[in-house]
């Protein structure tokens, strides 16, 4: 499970290194699909990873909210600030708290109650999801995607 957040991690990072080189007005340009545009699909995976394993360490996120880094450098900040707050929790995932539970209320103020394990898992398909969206989009701009494999990229020597 741990290569897999890696491998996130890094992909995520290839897509900020790629939004550099993007003008700021096709990262905020509304898309069809996804969540909105390129910025807030970025936003949106930090905030969801962020939100999900604060939970599971019984802390209470520090959210920022999409408004106050809605630039790349305060993203890219934002994002260093939450990994480096759940970073340990991933690195220190063992066996033994996979069937923890989480209890966790819903939009509508339902109580639902999931595994940990499902909830990781849940994270690192999130977050696979929204960058294969952004490279739906990176295509429609004209731009080549950040690659997606995992292979070559050093997780495994």
């Amino acid at each position: 499970m741990r290569k897999l957040f890696e491998y996130n991690w890094q992909v995520r990072d290839d897509w900020f290194r790629w939004c550099e080189e993007v003008d700021e007005q096709e990262l905020l340009a509304q898309r069809i699909g996804g969540v909105g545009n390129i910025l807030y699909a970025l936003y949106h995976i930090v905030d969801v990873e962020y939100s999900w394993i604060s939970g599971l360490q019984g802390k209470t996120p520090d959210y920022i909210p999409y408004e106050e880094c809605r630039d790349l450098h305060k993203l890219r900040e934002y994002s260093a600030r939450c990994h480096a707050e759940i970073a340990s929790f991933v690195y220190g995932w063992h066996d033994g708290l996979e069937a923890r539970i989480l209890n966790d209320e819903n939009d509508e103020g339902e109580q639902e109650s999931f595994r940990y394990g499902e909830i990781m898992r849940h994270v690192i398909a999130h977050e696979i999801h929204h960058i294969g969206q952004l490279s739906i989009w990176s295509r429609e701009i004209g731009k080549k995607p950040v690659t997606p494999n995992l292979i070559r990229r050093g997780l495994f020597a």
